[in-house]
């Protein structure tokens, strides 16, 4: 399946584009690509016309523009009635009348709309009309060690839901709609434009044919009041800061008994005071003491199940890595979990008393080494040795 095309590169412009810049991008190639413009190559154009129709459907809308503008075309599919884009989802016939005066009977005829010339006429569908609800995000901070486990949050959320009184309808309890005076109750205005009748859906009643004469109280008419719940979120062991998790059906209840949209929840993980994370990985860094480099040791090191025993052999360097085997965090997309790094750093002793110092020169003796000796006189030595 092609993936679709990002809509301001269909239409030609850039994301801060205004609504004028965007309808008169539109303009320009609705002209250049309407198919009656373009006989020798007429699917194409008709491809082409529509994939603009689309774009110009999503842009010039306020809402639609600023869900696409946060979620791409994820945050606008469900929009589309038929599970994609269709000519029964557009909503700006006027402006083509704008852009082709009289013309319309063709466009209409090439994009499949029906239409009849003389009485005949195209309409969009009519009858009752629901709006999907607004998808949401809210953030949710949690430390590494919930992030390695899994966790379970509650959080306040403040967001619109059905009304009570009315269950959703819009309508004060006992009463009932009115049939639209506008439209005579058929949802869809015809109009002449000469020798042939455009039936445009009816702005008044948005196309049910019926109005609300007395509103809900409560809700104002609108199906949907404010209201603060509480929302508990699952998240999952392996999640890393900046993934979004979906709670399908948990966004703003949708008008007039519409659907619910989405909420996101945008995952912050916090800093840790001792790891680092490093995609399924964590890392850390110990301390220990020269005589511990030497000699080896077995010291309790940190990690996220606790405390646990690392073996270091004997004449360990600084800067040697350690893993610890399956002491990570789990991965989201399988049952393996990655392992703990841990660097080793050998402190040196900023100070020492003269006793210490003697014994430091005594083991440097016994290893044939000079401690007096400077640099400078150790790189003549090697040179000689090279001569």
């Amino acid at each position: 399946m092609t993936a679709k095309k990002d809509y301001y590169e269909v239409l030609g412009v850039g994301r801060s584009a205004t609504t004028d810049e965007i309808k008169k991008a539109y303009r320009q190639l609705a002209i250049k690509h309407h198919p009656d413009r373009n006989p020798d190559n007429k699917k194409e154009s008709e491809e082409r016309f529509k994939e603009i129709s689309e774009a110009y459907e999503i842009l010039s809308d306020p809402q639609k523009k600023a869900a696409y503008d946060q979620y791409g075309h994820a945050g606008v599919d469900n929009l589309f009635r038929g599970g994609g884009f269709n000519w029964s989802d557009f909503t700006h016939f006027d402006d083509l009348q704008d852009i082709f005066g009289f013309g319309l009977e063709g466009i209409f005829r090439n994009l499949g709309v029906d239409i009849d010339l003389g009485m005949g006429s195209w309409s969009s569908s009519s009858g009752r009309r629901s709006y999907r609800g607004r998808d949401m995000e809210h953030s949710v901070t949690i430390t590494l060690e919930e992030a390695a486990s899994g966790v379970e949050k509650v959080f306040p959320l403040t967001r619109h839901e059905s009304c009570g009184a009315c269950s959703g309808s819009g309508l004060k309890p006992g009463t009932k709609k009115a049939k639209c005076q506008a439209c005579a109750g058929r949802g869809h205005i015809v109009r002449s434009t000469g020798f042939f009748t455009i039936s445009q859906t009816c702005n008044q009643c948005n196309g049910e044919g019926e109005i609300i004469k007395t509103p809900c109280p409560e809700c104002s008419g609108k199906g949907v009041i404010k209201a603060e719940r509480k929302i508990k979120v699952k998240i999952p062991a392996g999640v890393e800061d900046g993934m979004h998790l979906r709670m399908t059906s948990e966004g703003e209840a949708g008008q007039r008994q519409g659907p619910r949209g989405d909420l996101y929840i945008l995952m912050r993980v916090k800093e840790h005071p001792v790891f680092e994370r490093i995609g399924s990985d964590i890392a850390c860094q110990i301390n220990i003491s020269f005589a511990q480099a030497a000699l080896g040791c077995e010291p309790e090191v940190p990690t996220l199940d606790g405390a646990s025993k690392l073996k270091i052999p004997a004449g360990t360097q600084p800067g040697a890595v350690f893993r610890l085997k399956q002491k990570g965090l789990p991965s989201l997309n399988s049952h393996a979990r990655g392992d703990e790094l841990i660097k080793v750093a050998v402190n040196v002793p900023k100070q020492l008393n003269s006793e210490q110092k003697n014994i430091l020169k005594q083991f440097a003796a016994s290893l044939g080494e000079d401690p007096g000796i400077s640099p400078k006189t150790l790189a003549e030595k090697i040179k000689r040795v090279f001569e």
